[in-house]
């Protein structure tokens, strides 16, 4: 801001216009290229700040030849931000093109910039986007080697912000309840941080050194496992009475935790060491209580984590200074993950709703001008509203409607920005007044520096609350309105703005609400749908990971994408007002929380399971069967959720996992041992939360007997009719009963002739299940000429009447999906690399659950 306002100062000068009008052209290049571009490479920073000046000055020279033209001219501003929206779905450049065409319409009207200046505008603006440039490339030149280790350093912060909070929670003196507040605040802006910087990370997959970005993710999520570990040991402990020398223990080794340098994450290790040791003192004393001996646990607990968090921050740290100097080869670069540099939102949810229900016909066109319709008609209202109350400042209504639309999806989300924008306004009026009187009128550095000084604060405070950008704008228009409005006029000029900013907001949720509308309960159902099916995406890594130890799996990369897909879930059932206890509508907070507790359990999981084990033919049947049932639970979840209809039930699987688990408690102990009874154990627990959240979402909850599936009163009649049925047709389908257990399927790699049939092998039955009921794995490999070592995609399974009833990701050419019943199904690989392909497969009619191996060639 600062380069482009001088520029355009000085080039006002040098080409004798006014300076108001050279610093408002060139102003504008600063503040779009501060916005609205966001390139990771000083080829793409180019392309995209030197392009704003040409689409920005032909549409001040429209604006100077329809000046004369009020209803064209009005009628122009209204389409030209129903393109910009249009644009918005193209990509970031047709974006950019629009917001600088809406720009410049709207400068060129305020300014009354005459059309024999056109040439002299365009020059200004050139020459200012090319200063913009060079101060970037100068101060800020991308280095993705260097912005790894600065958000390396920014996790650092968030952990000591969590030590800081355990430190306080400690405190005998403290306020228990304000420090274990604190320590959640910490623990959520630790996760946000994590999340952000995992989502910037590459993928091992398009990484230049795949086991480079794979350790780097691994690691950074087990500190962070660590951390919350930690935080959860320490609110454990507020509400126990803790020995006196143990407490100081602790508070010594997490100060040591906060205070620790960059470089020398392994002296936590002794600082663990003195935690142990006192514990071991505590427990082991002659004077120690049983009350007091509670607290032990949670020690060893810190101290243990204390252990974990010094080697995986180490390795993590040290990665990122062995980096590569080569910016190519830097494992750091922006991935779809996140949304303006943020954890995903609600976004997601709505393109999936919006795209669900437009497949067909006319309605095809609907995601494509839905928000141009938005904008267009809600645009087309407030101008004749607002240009009746002030013809010259008619924009500030489009301004209103522009930044409702943009970046929010519900109704919720507008009437919470429009509640910010009030506040904000307000707020800032107050203070840029009273900074205008202290300054005056006639100290024009002064001014500018408040007006640059009022962005800057507000452009930080954006992420953290919108209302603090507002704040800051409207600081800084104060001392430009200053330049051209009399004290006395300044509260009937900003009270005009804030009546034409409102009237914008609303309208444009009001449109929003009744063109093509979409259900916040529909979204906010779609992002639960989103969560369960990376639950079963993370259940079936498991299963894979723990059968075939050589498999590519990512079960740490699983967990994450549940922390996304929580992130999701929260921005969307967030209430506009925070309710007291004891009122309707907590049911959604319920809901988030169990769903919050799922997801804790999750990461335990992940880092636990994440090893190579060797189990007893036996203990491996069992363990596939409580797979089997749980992504068979996930599945019924997911389709109440789809249709509003709880058909099924929720099989709990925990009583078999603890049953697993207490016959491998008597197995030798040892490390590895140990950490496959964690993750019997968080598998239960995550199970648990489920089946709570499952609960509330209208399933009934069955435990799942170790002899078969307890089925539904549904699905138990569709059984009975199905079996009578299967009786009746025997004799006329006898040969087609015999040709059941085949498969007609494309062969040969790189063919699309059809192949002979060839007959699946089905694994014995491993329990006996309802007559009737069958519930079969189908796993096998996708594979290809051009890719050896396996490719990357997605498997659906069609059932014969074209319904999906399974999903499951292809991790490095692997794939698994559960719970298929007897019939012909489709099997549709969807990979980057490759067209859709499809194979048919004819689930046979056993007794019992089965497992087919299924190969695939694309």
């Amino acid at each position: 801001m600062v380069t482009s306002l001088a520029v355009g100062y000085a080039m006002a000068g040098a080409l004798d216009i006014p300076a108001m009008i050279g610093m408002m052209i060139g102003g504008m290049m600063g503040l779009m290229s501060a916005f609205a571009v966001a390139e990771n490479t000083w080829q793409r920073l180019t392309r995209a700040i030197l392009w704003m000046p040409f689409p920005y000055s032909a549409v001040l020279w429209l604006a100077a030849e329809l000046h004369d033209d009020r209803r064209l001219e009005i009628g122009l501003m209204v389409g030209a931000l129903a393109l910009t929206f249009f644009l918005a779905r193209f990509g970031q450049m047709y974006l950019l093109t629009g917001m600088m065409l809406f720009n410049g319409l709207m400068v060129g009207m305020m300014a009354n910039i005459p059309a024999g200046m056109s040439g002299k505008a365009l020059l200004v603006a050139l020459v200012s986007a090319a200063a913009v440039l060079g101060t970037r490339l100068l101060l800020c030149f991308p280095m993705p080697r260097e912005d790894l280790l600065r958000t390396q350093r920014a996790f650092v912060v968030e952990a000591r912000r969590v030590a800081d909070a355990a430190v306080e929670a400690l405190d005998p003196d403290a306020d228990q309840e304000r420090a274990v507040r604190r320590m959640t605040r910490a623990l959520r802006r630790l996760n946000v941080t994590t999340v952000t910087i995992d989502g910037r990370l590459a993928q091992p997959e398009v990484a230049a050194d795949p086991d480079m970005a794979e350790l780097l993710h691994r690691h950074l999520f087990d500190a962070e496992l660590a951390l919350r570990g930690i935080g959860r040991a320490v609110q454990d402990l507020t509400g126990l009475p803790v020995d006196p020398h143990l407490r100081e223990a602790l508070v010594v080794g997490l100060v040591v935790a906060r205070d620790t340098p960059l470089g020398s994450a392994q002296g936590l290790r002794p600082a663990a060491e003195i935690i142990r040791r006192q514990a071991d003192a505590a427990l082991n004393g002659p004077d120690a209580a049983s009350r007091r001996a509670e607290a032990v646990e949670p020690a060893y607990r810190v101290a243990q984590l204390l252990d974990s968090l010094a080697g995986s921050l180490s390795h993590w740290l040290a990665l990122g200074w062995s980096s590569p100097q080569s910016p190519a080869k830097v494992p750091f670069q922006p991935t779809v993950a996140l949304e303006r540099d943020r954890p995903a939102g609600s976004a997601a949810a709505t393109r999936r709703v919006l795209a669900a229900g437009t497949e067909t016909s006319w309605r095809r066109v609907v995601p494509f001008l839905r928000a141009p319709l938005h904008a267009g008609v809600a645009a087309a209202i407030v101008c004749p509203i607002t240009d009746a109350i002030d013809p010259q400042r008619f924009y500030w209504g489009l301004v209103g409607v522009m930044i409702t639309l943009f970046g929010t999806n519900t109704t919720h989300e507008r009437l919470r920005k429009f509640g910010h924008r009030m506040t904000g306004t307000v707020i800032g009026a107050v203070i840029g007044i009273a900074l205008l009187h202290l300054v005056g009128h006639g100290h024009v550095y002064v001014m500018l520096t408040i007006i640059v000084a009022g962005i800057t604060l507000g452009a930080w405070g954006m992420q953290r609350a919108y209302a603090l950008w507002v704040v800051g704008l409207v600081v800084a228009l104060v001392q430009l309105y200053g330049l051209t409005t009399p004290d006395a006029g300044m509260d009937h000029l900003l009270g005009e703005r804030l009546l034409d900013n409102g009237l914008g907001i609303l309208i444009a949720t009001l449109c929003a609400a009744v063109i093509f509308p979409l259900s916040g309960r529909r979204i906010t159902r779609e992002a639960e749908r989103g969560y369960v099916s990376a639950v079963d995406d993370l259940v079936s890594q498991l299963a894979l990971r723990w059968e075939d130890p050589d498999a590519p799996v990512r079960l740490r990369g699983a967990a994450r994408a549940l922390d996304s897909a929580l992130f999701q879930v929260v921005s969307l059932v967030r209430p506009l007002v925070r309710m007291p206890l004891g009122v309707r509508g907590r049911d959604a907070d319920n809901r988030t929380a169990l769903l919050t507790t799922a997801t804790g359990h999750a990461r335990a999981l992940a880092a636990a399971a994440d090893i190579d084990i060797d189990l007893a033919p036996r203990q491996a049947e069992r363990f596939t069967r409580i797979t089997t049932v749980l992504t068979g639970s996930l599945r019924a979840l997911d389709h109440a959720l789809a249709t509003g209809e709880p058909e099924e039930s929720w099989q709990r699987v925990s009583p078999l996992v603890r049953e697993l688990k207490a016959e491998l408690d008597t197995a030798p102990s040892g490390p590895r041992a140990e950490r496959i009874r964690t993750a019997l154990r968080e598998l239960a627990a995550l199970d648990d939360s489920l089946a709570g959240y499952a609960e509330r979402c209208g399933l009934t909850v069955r435990s799942a007997s170790p002899q078969g599936i307890v089925s539904s009163p549904m699905e138990r009649r569709t059984q009975a009719l199905v079996a009578e049925w299967g009786t009746r047709r025997a004799p006329r389908n006898a040969a087609a009963s015999e040709r059941s257990a085949t498969v007609s399927a494309t062969a040969g790699p790189g063919t699309g002739t059809a192949s002979p049939e060839r007959v699946l092998p089905v694994r014995p039955p491993t329990s006996a299940m309802p007559s009737g009921g069958v519930a079969v794995t189908v796993a096998g490999s996708i594979r290809c000429d051009r890719h050896p070592a396996g490719c990357a995609g997605w498997i659906t399974v069609i059932n014969g009447r074209g319904k999906r009833v399974a999903a499951g990701s292809v991790q490095s050419g692997r794939y698994r999906v559960d719970g298929l019943r007897p019939g012909p199904h489709t099997l549709i690989v969807s990979a980057s690399a490759h067209a859709p392909h499809a194979e048919l497969l004819s689930v046979p009619s056993a007794g019992g659950t089965g497992r087919i191996d299924h190969d695939m060639w694309l």
